[in-house]
């Protein structure tokens, strides 16, 4: 009582001794009001850890062990399942999850208590509202986004060539972790009277932790989770996204006015709004299109670049390998560079935060671990491809034209286009296409993780509901207007504050994702052998 009093003092006098600045703006008192207790969360949230003289967080050490620890226990389903996930969002095992095909395939039937009711009035013959690539695609718009041109750049640019391998390996380790949290996010879904579904970690927290007798665990964490989701939406899947996507626009333009900056945060809230409203079938729908299409664009300069000095591809590669074990002196150290590329890989792909959970938990099927299987191409797409495109597209740029010395620190998003440039005149242009696209395709879809958040605090509801959006989409008018640090390092602490309660309840409920994982693939290998 008395810690929950002295912090809600500091905060009050940090709101008095700013509003005492009469000439400062309110944008800026409301920062620096807010302040004391941000710092005081953050610095909880990203509590570190010193390791050979470096600030190693706690988060990322958790992240990290998490993926390690589901990659041993299921056997690396990274490598094992690849083949199959590819042919699940081919949907070549889609009429397994037909309601007539459960006798064929030797599956029982699943009961009341699996939380799959099969006398759900639904669109179509599977339980859920979206396809298994269009979850994939929602999923993959909130994590594909400025931390694969931006934060990959600052990785490299800080630890050198080197930090790409770690990079590439916690991506590898992701997987599993994405793997184990979107399977339970469909087996412990509840799905309305309308088919419409609520998924996510704050379900198969309470309802999984209760059902292995750890009830008042499962709804604090469950309730812990809803919260920080909802913080994160409003903040770093909303704010940050509107601010940078309306800062790439100015930039372009050369426009340094106040009313452009409100204006376009109305017309990007507006755009947004004509997608959210339609639920999360209407964002996968959106998402598919524009996944592939931000993939094609970015991926495909990337390559070209590559194509066009595939002479130095293979030093980069030694580069690569060498420099992840012996880096440039002033990089860190072995270390340093470790830590900088788990860092990048890890925080990119989110496995292990449980937001992408609450996407794929809306999938058609029936089989939960199909959908897990679907959701291990996550990473692997965002950090193994997408990031690694990145950081050999700096690595090549720089060693043919010197674009920047290792160790500088560096704006990441400037160092990216500074290279793209270099080769293709003029791309910051697409570059300012893709980051806004980015942008956009992560509100998207952290507007639909943050609605779960809210609907399980507040109750399923339509005026619930437009409550949400309607908040929703004034924080991307505010975040594309106005600059609120406190604001913002608050909510991205928020999102990985979430990685504490999940990690707990995919550990605990590991057994039963291994349980589904087996009831799928022998429902595979009965279809193969008609």
């Amino acid at each position: 009582m008395l810690k929950k009093l002295f912090v809600s003092g500091l905060f009050l006098m940090g709101i008095l001794e700013a509003w005492a600045q009469e000439d400062m703006p309110l944008v800026d008192k409301i920062d620096r009001g807010f302040k004391p207790i941000a710092d005081a969360w953050v610095s909880i949230i990203f509590y570190s850890i010193p390791i050979s003289g470096l600030e190693v967080p706690l988060v990322l050490i958790v992240l990290i062990a998490g993926g390690l620890y589901f990659s041993i226990y299921f056997a690396f389903p990274q490598f094992k399942l690849f083949k199959t996930a590819i042919k699940v969002v081919a949907g070549k095992y889609d009429d397994i999850d037909h309601h007539d095909s459960m006798p064929i395939y030797g599956d029982p039937t699943p009961t009341l208590d699996e939380d799959i009711p099969e006398t759900i009035k639904i669109e179509g013959e599977h339980h859920g509202e979206v396809s298994h690539f269009q979850a994939l695609s929602a999923a993959l718009s909130a994590t594909v986004g400025l931390g694969n041109i931006a934060g990959v750049a600052v990785a490299i640019a800080l630890g050198g060539p080197g930090a790409t391998f770690w990079m590439i390996l916690a991506g590898l380790l992701g997987m599993a972790s994405k793997f184990t949290e979107c399977t339970l996010g469909v087996k412990y879904r509840d799905i309305g009277p309308d088919g419409t579904v609520f998924g996510g970690p704050m379900y198969y927290l309470k309802k999984g932790l209760t059902k292995m007798g750890h009830g008042l665990l499962g709804k604090f964490l469950a309730i812990f989770f809803a919260i920080m989701v909802v913080g994160g939406s409003f903040g770093g899947g909303n704010m940050f996204q509107a601010n940078q996507a309306t800062a790439q626009f100015i930039e372009l333009f050369g426009i340094q006015n106040a009313n452009v900056k409100i204006i376009f945060g109305i017309v990007l809230a507006f755009f947004v709004g004509i997608v959210i409203i339609g639920g999360i079938k209407r964002i996968g729908k959106v998402a598919e299109k524009i996944v592939p299409f931000m993939a094609v664009l970015y991926v495909g300069a990337a390559l070209l670049i590559l194509f066009m000095h595939y002479d130095l591809i293979p030093r980069a590669f030694s580069l690569i390998v060498s420099e992840a074990f012996t880096p440039q002196a002033g990089l860190g150290g072995f270390i340093g560079v470790m830590i900088m590329g788990f860092r990048r890989g890890t925080f990119s792909n989110e496995a292990g935060v449980g937001s992408a959970a609450i996407a794929h938990s809306a999938v058609k099927t029936k089989y939960p671990a199909s959908e897990g299987i679907v959701a291990l191409l996550e990473p692997f797409i965002d950090t193994v491809v997408i990031c690694t495109m990145t950081a050999l597209v700096l690595i090549i740029t720089n060693l043919k034209y010197g674009l920047f010395s290792y160790g500088e620190k560096i704006e990441g998003v400037e160092l990216t286009a500074r290279a793209f440039d270099q080769v293709l005149p003029h791309f910051s242009i697409i570059l300012t296409v893709a980051v806004i696209l980015f942008a956009f395709s992560t509100m998207l879809s952290w507007s639909y993780y943050g609605l779960q958040g809210w609907k399980f605090i507040f109750g399923r509801s339509k005026k619930v509901d437009l409550i949400y959006k309607i908040l929703f989409l004034f924080f991307i008018v505010l975040g594309a207007s106005v600059k609120l640090g406190s604001v913002l390092d608050f909510s991205d602490a928020m999102i990985f504050a979430m990685v504490f309660p999940n990690m707990i309840g995919i550990i605990i409920l590991a057994p039963e994702v291994k349980q589904e994982l087996k009831r799928y693939l022998q429902a595979i290998k009965n279809k193969e052998k008609d």
